[in-house]
């Protein structure tokens, strides 16, 4: 685009036409859509990828060829984030698929309940990534019996896959993104209220609804289900020393927020997705075949994931420009705007780019620069900034939860529980469950923190 002599160039989000936002939108509508109209087409992880393809390289296009240098650049960071996210997300998965948790717990009510609480506190420790990888195989082994079991899973989700994930840094991705601006390691504990009570709510849901279809199913099956549920075998853990791995993808993420190595400036792209994948290969092949044959491990679930988001990223690069760049205009001013405004782009568009978007136009409302790389410790030194962010913050995480392709873990969950044999819900049916669950959950949440 042709500059007059002396101007000041509008960023590019100003001026990108409204229409950049279609192939984003007509993306999500086909990963809604075409698995209920044509289920043997979608099914094939090359279907998926040409759907993808299709939608994704016009916009990429577009930006180079209409918007040069400017628009190359912006499509070269979301292509940036994206192997970040893979990086991180397949490492997770390819270290805790050698992880086996052998035997199995009752798959009662109580049982199930204590085993996501469990999880929403793993979730702080691994990252809801790795919580998700480690734990869906054994409650889907405690489960086996039942027939009924998909709740289990979309709860699992709400839980364990995204609000869990609430207290540090490592816990979602949208919290190290902020860590890495400026916000104290520690601080996300202060969020402690807010993570105890959106999961307990969605844990006491989840036990009520539990209780009532598994008495169901009993009622229907004359063979004495409650019988054959509460039989268990010894827990036996194998693989551990993939935990070490584990503990190498948070250290490397920890030492990279550091800037150590590098002056405390930040690390050149590569480095950390570099170290991951080194991990993760060294992770695959010190594992034994029976582990990972123990687990069902197989490639599909992060290969789906790695091709429907490559389309999501490149094509939520408009939206996102958009957003950056006309963000005022929305009226954002208290913390439950910021909270919902968050929350429903982080339920469509990726939740860590999402939070980064919003906490900029938080700084700009308390008069903080974006221009430095510690800029959020300046919002949060400001009494207001600091309640805004929070909002961001939980928005962010736990609205991750309100359809599959909120946060990377969901997608990920659900392919592996239907390579298990369980049907889950439709695009539309788990947001009809999170609808029905998680929105009023949140609008508790709004009243008690974010009024």
């Amino acid at each position: 685009m042709a500059v007059e002599p002396g101007s000041v160039q509008a960023p590019l989000g100003a001026v990108l036409p409204l229409w950049t936002v279609l192939p984003f939108g007509l993306l999500l509508a086909a990963i809604a859509i075409l698995p209920l109209a044509t289920p043997r087409f979608w099914e094939t992880h090359g279907h998926k990828g040409i759907v993808a393809l299709l939608l994704a390289a016009p916009l990429a296009a577009y930006l180079v060829f209409a918007h040069g240098a400017e628009g190359g650049e912006a499509l070269a960071e979301s292509l940036q984030d994206y192997l970040s996210f893979i990086a991180l997300l397949g490492s997770l998965f390819v270290i805790s698929g050698g992880i086996h948790v052998g035997g199995s717990l009752p798959g009662t009510p109580l049982a199930n309940t204590a085993f996501l609480g469990t999880g929403a506190v793993l979730a702080n420790l691994i990252g809801t990534t790795g919580a998700s990888m480690i734990l869906i195989r054994p409650l889907l082994r405690a489960n086996a019996e039942r027939r009924r079991t998909a709740h289990v899973f979309v709860f699992f989700i709400f839980v364990v896959s995204n609000c869990g994930g609430l207290l540090t840094p490592l816990g979602d991705p949208p919290l190290f993104l902020g860590f890495l601006k400026g916000v104290p390691f520690m601080w996300p504990l202060g969020l402690w209220k807010q993570w105890l009570v959106v999961n307990g709510l969605l844990l006491f849901a989840f036990h009520i609804i539990d209780e009532m279809l598994l008495h169901k199913e009993e009622r229907e099956r004359p063979e004495g289900l409650l019988d054959i549920v509460l039989e268990k075998r010894p827990i036996r853990v194998t693989g551990l020393h993939n935990l070490l791995f584990l503990g190498g993808v948070v250290t490397v993420m920890l030492v990279r927020g550091e800037g150590l190595g590098t002056g405390g400036e930040a690390w050149p792209f590569g480095m950390q997705e570099g170290a991951m994948a080194i991990l993760a290969a060294t992770a695959y092949v010190t594992t034994g075949t029976q582990l990972r044959v123990a687990n069902r491990f197989g490639f599909g679930p992060i290969v789906e994931v790695a091709v429907l988001f490559l389309g999501i990223f490149v094509t939520m690069t408009a939206p996102l420009l958009i957003l950056n760049a006309r963000g005022a205009a929305l009226g954002l001013e208290t913390p439950w705007h910021f909270f919902w405004a968050t929350g429903a782009l982080s339920s469509f568009l990726d939740n860590a780019p999402t939070y980064l978007t919003f906490a900029a136009t938080a700084a700009g409302e308390v008069g903080v620069s974006v221009a430095g790389e510690s800029y959020l410790a300046d919002v949060l030194a400001t009494g207001r900034g600091a309640d805004l962010l929070a909002a961001i913050s939980c928005g962010a995480v736990m609205m991750g939860a309100n359809t599959y392709i909120g946060n990377g873990p969901n997608f990920m969950v659900r392919a592996i529980v239907e390579e298990n044999g369980v049907r889950m819900p439709s695009f539309f049916g788990y947001m009809a469950w999170s609808a029905a669950v998680l929105l009023p959950t949140f609008v508790v949440v709004t009243l008690i923190f974010f009024r």
